[in-house]
């Protein structure tokens, strides 16, 4: 068998690239321990364990080119990989559900800021309703299951280096309320740029220039950071057996006993591991994770991994009818069996950015579900759309803080008022943007209870007592304004052009 020019000139570009990676490699490292070096000797402890995990994240990212995925490996999962809840609710509760509460413990994902909201600090820290923050809910969620139960689980933060000083400073005050609350802090990883492939950071240090040159690196870190913060052995050591994970900012996902239940259920040999919990997609969905089987694995298959050429069709939502919550239930014993065994194997996500200076950086993520495919046993449930409340922006902040919503012990429901399940589909426009001027704009919140889509663009007021109902379009046009009257009942209406209404 003779070797081809073009085979030689393969060989040759192989052992060139992986010269080029070792060489990445091996700069990356000497930059690390320079940083290292401007540290003091607990932070230095610290940060060595951060840089183990994303010196191994940095390594895959230089080995893997192109899509994570080979488009004609995709499958739809097997019919009982994910259940539908009612079948799992169907099973019933059994006479002592706090012997299960007891193995459980709750971790809230809290490492993100309010910026996109135009809110400084924690985005968990932001009033959402009847001047409760996120925080404050979750807080009461678990002290209601507490005292109803007469049970004791534990709540735990994740939190960043971004929030954590201001979300220990706030934890003070739940002293008193039956729920221990623990903390521990995600990973902090350099920012690389883009073309020399170094981090930017110029020393340990958050201030000044470094600023910029620091991320936390996706919920996918919670497995390593959990790990090496000694939390996951005490919880271990407790007893506790599942942890139920949540994004703060998803006001639907409640500690649900069905699903709790039938995890314990099972017996030791099929123990399901990993669920994740699932909801069918509407058109403002089309952008979430899906659960696919590839391989004999589920597997999670996010957006940023879809080859171009199909991305339409992994948004279309008759091909893939589900997508993930964020909500998941995993098995204690079996994260802390996988990161020993350095067994977990999630995507890498490659975040591009652009600084403030104009210069061009990545990040390299993970996301927390994306692990599904290293547990045992692990399937879907396809919960109802309720369990799905995320406040990502002011026009979520409107639906929740509205009378669609009752506040119970620290849940929202919709309300029994409400003729439809689904929540009306409301776009807010860039007035409305920041959270400050959103609660200037409307003199209460108003009655949405018979809303089916509302959009507000332009320099919008509302006065006390508006009711809205059906399509509601109002568009104030550059230069105009548009106060919606006190009183006022919007039934299937288009408001367009000027309406000031002045005091005499």
């Amino acid at each position: 068998m003779s070797l081809t020019v073009a085979d030689l000139a393969r060989g040759a570009m192989t052992e060139f690239q992986e010269k080029l990676r070792q060489q990445h490699e091996e700069s990356m490292h000497r930059e690390l321990e320079a940083l290292l070096a401007t540290a003091n000797k607990e932070e230095a402890e610290i940060s060595r364990k951060d840089f183990d995990g994303f010196k191994k994240l940095f390594h895959r990212f230089l080995q893997v080119k192109g899509p994570s995925v080979n488009w004609a490996k995709i499958n739809r999962p097997p019919e009982d990989s994910i259940q539908p809840y009612d079948r799992i609710k169907a099973k019933g509760l059994p006479d002592d559900i706090t012997t299960s509460l007891n193995k459980l413990v709750v971790v809230k994902l809290n490492g993100g800021l309010g910026t996109s909201m135009g809110c400084k600090g924690p985005k968990s820290l932001i009033s959402v309703r009847n001047e409760n923050t996120f925080l404050d809910l979750t807080v009461q969620q678990i002290e209601h299951l507490n005292k109803t139960f007469n049970t004791d689980v534990p709540l735990v933060l994740m939190n960043s280096f971004n929030t954590d000083e201001d979300t220990k400073k706030i934890l003070q005050k739940y002293s008193h309320h039956r729920v221990n609350i623990h903390t521990f802090n995600q990973s902090r990883y350099p920012r690389i740029n883009k073309e020399s492939l170094l981090p930017i950071a110029k020393g340990m240090g958050l201030n000044g220039a470094n600023t910029e040159a620091w991320y936390p690196p996706g919920h996918g870190d919670i497995y390593a950071s959990f790990h090496n913060s000694g939390l996951l052995d005490k919880l271990l050591a407790e007893g506790r057996e599942y942890i139920f994970v949540s994004n703060i900012d998803n006001l639907g996902a409640t500690v649900d006993l069905f699903i709790l239940h039938h995890l314990m259920s099972l017996p030791a040999d099929r123990r399901c591991e990993f669920i994740m919990e699932v909801t069918d997609k509407t058109r403002a969905d089309v952008k979430g994770g899906t659960l696919i089987q590839y391989e004999d694995h589920l597997r999670l298959l996010e957006i940023a991994q879809v080859p171009k050429a199909h991305v339409d069709e992994f948004k279309s939502v008759t091909k893939f009818k589900i997508f993930n919550t964020n909500n998941l239930w995993i098995s204690l014993p079996a994260i802390k069996r996988l990161q020993e065994k350095n067994a977990m194997d999630m995507e890498i996500i490659v975040n591009p950015k652009t600084l403030d200076g104009g210069l061009n950086v990545i990040q390299l993520e993970t996301a927390v579900g994306a692990a599904i495919k290293s547990f045992k046993n692990a399937m879907g449930v396809n919960v109802p759309r309720s369990r799905f409340l995320p406040v990502k922006t002011s026009s979520d902040l409107l639906l929740v803080m509205s009378n669609l919503y009752s506040l119970d012990a620290g849940s929202l429901t919709m309300s029994k008022k409400r003729e439809f399940l689904t929540t009306p589909h409301v776009k807010l426009g860039s007035s409305f943007t920041k959270v400050q001027e959103f609660l200037k704009r409307f003199e209460n919140i108003p009655d949405m209870l018979e809303l089916d889509h509302l959009t507000v663009s332009g320099d919008v007021t509302f006065g006390k007592n508006v009711s809205l109902k059906g399509t509601v379009i109002i568009i104030a046009n550059h230069g105009d304004r548009i106060d919606i009257p006190a009183g006022a009942v919007l039934e299937n209406k288009i408001v367009s052009g000027n309406l000031r209404i002045l005091d005499h």
